[in-house]
Order: C-alpha cells, then sequence, then structure tokens
C-alpha cells in the first residue's frame, strides 16, 4: 500500500493545505445549503401539494357521472399503473442533486397522503407525478405534469458558482502565498550563492515580519562576513608584504655574495628555497581571494587553454590538446587562468608522463567542460575527496617538493564561483584526471532565470 507523502517545499504544502480548506468549505457549505436550506423548503412545497391533492380527490369524488369521462381523459386516467412509467433512472453527478429533490419530496408526499393513494413519479420521458385518486369512488391512476421550472430550481447554477468561487479562492491564495514565499526563496538564493562564493547580497526587509527579522538576521551576518573577509585580506596583505620585505633583502644579499666553488650550491638552494616560500605566500593569498573581487568576461575558453599549453611545451612539458567547440562563456579569465595553472603544473609535478588536456561542452545542461589527465601512478579512491580539502596534498614523482596543498582546494572554489565543479577521478588504464565544470553564458542566464520564477 502507498503511502500519502506531503510535498517537500513549504510552498507547496501551503498551496496544498489552502485548496484542502477550500474544498472542504465548499463541501460543508453545500451540504449545509441542501439540509437546511433546500430539504426545508422541498418538505413545505411537499406538505402543501398534498393537501392540492386530497382537495382534488375529493372534487373528482363528487364529479358528475357525465364528466367523468371528460376528467378521466384529461388526467390519463388509468386503472392500472403504466407499464415503465416508475422507471428509476440512473444516479450521476450530473442529476444527482435533481434525483435527491424528488425522493425528499415524494417521501414528504406519501407522508401526509392517505395509505388508500400511492405516489409514483415518472422520470422516463415526459415529467409526470402519477396518483391513484378516486374517479365517481373508483380508484384510477391520474397523471399530473411536472413543469421543469418544479425541479429546476438553479441548483447547479449555484454550484457552478461556489465552484467558481473556490477556484478564485485558490488562485488569490496561490498569489499571496507566492508573493509571502518570495522572501524566502531569495534567502534561499542568497545562500546558495553565498556557499558557492559568490559575493553576499544584501535581502530586502520589506516582507512579513517573520521573514523580515530572518532577512535583517541573514544581512547581519553577510555584514559581519563582509568584515571579516576584509579583516583577513588585510592580514594576508600585511603578511605578505612584512615578510617579502626582508625575504627580498636576503635574497639581494645572496646574489651580492661573490660567487665561488664552495658557495655556489649554498647560494644555489638558498635562492630556491627563497622561492618556494614566495610561492607558498602566493598560495595563501590565492586561497584567501579565489576571484571573487574579478569581474567575470565572455571569453574564449579554448585559446587560454591553448596559450598555456604553448607556455608548457617551451618548458618541456608537452600537453597533448583536444579541444571541442565551446558556446560563448563568462568567466573570471585570471582566476580561470589559475585554475588551469594549477591542474597543469599537478599533472607535470605528479604524473609527468601521457599529459592531456581536452574541452567539450554539454548544450542540454549548458556547461563547458576542462579535462587535465596524466598517466602516472594516480591516486587510490579513497584519497581523491581528500585531495580537494584545504593542507591535503600528494606526493611528487619528482625532484620538486609538494606545494602547500591548496591547489585543488582554489580550483573548486573558483569552479563553484562559475557555478560548476571539480570532479577528481582515475583513469582507465593508470592515472589521473582533473574535470572542471564552468556553466556557459546562457546557463548562467537560465539559472538565473529559474532562480527568479
Amino acid at each position: 500500500m502507498s503511502r500519502f507523502t506531503l510535498p517537500r517545499s513549504l510552498f507547496a504544502r501551503n498551496i496544498a493545505l489552502l485548496v484542502a480548506l477550500v474544498i472542504v468549505s465548499q463541501i460543508g457549505s453545500l451540504s449545509v445549503l441542501m439540509h437546511f436550506v433546500q430539504r426545508p423548503r422541498i418538505e413545505r412545497a411537499a406538505e402543501t401539494f398534498a393537501i392540492y391533492v386530497q382537495t382534488l380527490d375529493d372534487l373528482l369524488k363528487t364529479a358528475a357521472p357525465d364528466a367523468q369521462g371528460g376528467l378521466a381523459v384529461r388526467f390519463e386516467a388509468s386503472r392500472q399503473f403504466p407499464t415503465g412509467a416508475a422507471s428509476e433512472p440512473s444516479v450521476t453527478w450530473r442529476n444527482f442533486y435533481r434525483t435527491y429533490q424528488r425522493d425528499v419530496f415524494i417521501d414528504t408526499l406519501r407522508e401526509h397522503l392517505p395509505a388508500s393513494m400511492p405516489v409514483q413519479w415518472q422520470t422516463g420521458g415526459e415529467q409526470r407525478l402519477w396518483i391513484r385518486a378516486h374517479l365517481g369512488h373508483e380508484p384510477y391512476w391520474i397523471a399530473l405534469p411536472v413543469p421543469e421550472a418544479a425541479h429546476n430550481d438553479g441548483m447547479l447554477f449555484t454550484i457552478a458558482l461556489s465552484i467558481g468561487l473556490g477556484a478564485l479562492a485558490i488562485v488569490t491564495a496561490y498569489l499571496i502565498q507566492r508573493h509571502i514565499n518570495r522572501p524566502l526563496r531569495d534567502l534561499a538564493d542568497a545562500a546558495c550563492g553565498l556557499s558557492t562564493g559568490a559575493a553576499p547580497q544584501v535581502l530586502r526587509v520589506d516582507g512579513p515580519t517573520e521573514i523580515a527579522q530572518v532577512s535583517v538576521a541573514f544581512n547581519q551576518m553577510i555584514h559581519a562576513l563582509q568584515e571579516a573577509d576584509a579583516t583577513r585580506s588585510l592580514m594576508l596583505a600585511g603578511i605578505s608584504h612584512d615578510i617579502r620585505t626582508p625575504l627580498t633583502k636576503l635574497r639581494l644579499a645572496v646574489a651580492m655574495t661573490t660567487p665561488s666553488d664552495e658557495h655556489d650550491a649554498l647560494a644555489v638552494s638558498t635562492d630556491h628555497y627563497l622561492d618556494q616560500i614566495d610561492a607558498i605566500l602566493q598560495q595563501f593569498m590565492d586561497y584567501a581571494g579565489s576571484g571573487t573581487r574579478e569581474a567575470a568576461e565572455v571569453g574564449d575558453l579554448n585559446a587560454l587553454v591553448s596559450n598555456l599549453a604553448a607556455d608548457f611545451a617551451g618548458l618541456g612539458h608537452v600537453f597533448e590538446l583536444t579541444l571541442g567547440e565551446l558556446q560563448p562563456l563568462a568567466f573570471r579569465p585570471i582566476s580561470v587562468m589559475r585554475v588551469l595553472m594549477n591542474l597543469m603544473q599537478n599533472a607535470v609535478l605528479y604524473g609527468r608522463v601521457g599529459l592531456s588536456v581536452r574541452t567539450w561542452a554539454d548544450d542540454v545542461i549548458h556547461t563547458a567542460y576542462v579535462e587535465v589527465a596524466d598517466r602516472g601512478k594516480g591516486v587510490n579512491a579513497g584519497d581523491l575527496d581528500a585531495l580537494k580539502a584545504p593542507f591535503k596534498r600528494g606526493r611528487s614523482t619528482g625532484a620538486h617538493p609538494g606545494g602547500t596543498g591548496l591547489g585543488l582546494a582554489i580550483v573548486e572554489r573558483i569552479a563553484k564561483l562559475h557555478g560548476g565543479e571539480l570532479q577528481l577521478l582515475q583513469r582507465e588504464g593508470g592515472g589521473f584526471a582533473a574535470i572542471v565544470s564552468l556553466r556557459t553564458a546562457e546557463g548562467q542566464r537560465s539559472r538565473e532565470g529559474h532562480g527568479e520564477a
């Protein structure tokens, strides 16, 4: 047996509740109308009609013999009840209320007429009421025509009007609930944007009081995060400046040292360590920024990949290029260049062989992909997700030591900033692959439009 499940969203639940309440209220209103308004009216009409029928029966009993023939023709008098005249129609939603009225009327009429005057309602063909009366003291079945207006009192119009008002109430409730839920949707979009590293957006606080309080709290949190980010950037900039100043002086002092055979190796090693310290400082600065302040521009991603591959080829590291056809992509050029450089440097450092870069697009979801792969020893499957965490790094295969472990964390941040993600995979046949997805310009527009709907 399948269990009924409520909608997941608060908006859908509220709409479902409002629809259910409107339906229940309409059913209750119609039930009250039928039982406490229409039924008493029908019963009173049947009581009055019973008096008229008994009066008619008394008149027919005392009718003159020469007039009885004409009366018998007038009322279609018959000693036997006509076959098929009392056929019961099937009850449908269209004739439900009419059948209900007829049954209430007949039951009440039978209660107020003598047992010697049975009543039948002819439903087939012309609507007629058959009553066994007395014509000259002889019992006859006589037919009384029932005009359409007698059993068509506008109830169908009332039901249609009730349904129309219910539908209007549902539409109005939908619009009101949609207006109330708009701040919640804006809050969810802002929170999602904040989680992907986008610049935080200040929310409007002109909605309902309860939701406005949440928006105010969210804006206060954004303000606190902006202050913390500014403080962090200032602190990192100060640390970078204060450390790089003595590093520059130390580099100058090493360069000015008179070279000799016994000091050449020490000078080269010292200069290498200074370069390493400077690269570590730059990685920390890159991780702190991650391109949030850089404006996006529509550019050619394939051209950027080709230029970087040419630069690496000049250093002796050749990447095999497989460039697909990409739609215009709005990206932050410096940040995306940092993504590609980090991935290609990792491929050179950890893979060294089988270097390749491949690009392609998925037009269905409006997303562009860049894959940087190698044929090195690869990484254990259990360690793939851990590599994206800050300060996690693999083991280099060459003479160069590993970095700070921020390279892939920087890549993932920048990918999320572009509406994408970073995937780390083991290659079939050996090796390692890093795939970065970036939304195209059309995909970003459709995403924004979906958020506003």
